[in-house]
């Protein structure tokens, strides 16, 4: 299975536990509200995560995607909260098939203030169920 079948498996699952093989340690992820680049495979694991649970609806759904070598640039049509987000994934990945690097852009604006909203609300209570379960 190549990068980008792996990948929307793992979003047709809305299955985090896909992420595993399929992002190197060394993963960064381009957030569109955060402004330094996200290093590391546990934070982008984090990322996607909440980004599935906030974007990964019925409604979501790639509408174009355009692949070369190593690159893909995916973009998708969502709505949430009455609000339709259009985006776009770019993914890189290395000569062992795993994610190296994911950029997410979204418009329009109010999309973009919702989005940090939710993805905020969301990293929150993964970080409250991690400190409840230590």
């Amino acid at each position: 299975m190549t990068v980008l079948e792996r990948w929307h498996a793992a979003l047709e699952a809305k299955d985090a536990s896909h992420l595993d093989g399929l992002l190197a340690e060394n993963c960064v992820m381009h957030s569109p509200v955060v402004h330094t680049p996200q290093e590391g495979k546990a934070i982008t694991t984090l990322y996607l995560t909440a980004a599935m649970h906030v974007l990964g609806n019925d409604s979501f759904h790639y509408v174009r995607e355009i692949s070369e070598g190593r690159d893909a640039m995916l973009e998708f049509v969502t709505e949430v909260e009455g609000i339709t987000i259009n985006g776009v994934d770019i993914i890189s990945w290395n000569e062992d098939d795993q994610i190296v690097s994911f950029k997410v852009m979204v418009r329009p604006l109010k999309a973009i203030n919702m989005v940090h909203a939710q993805m905020k609300a969301m990293l929150e209570s993964f970080a409250a169920g991690a400190d409840s379960a230590a």
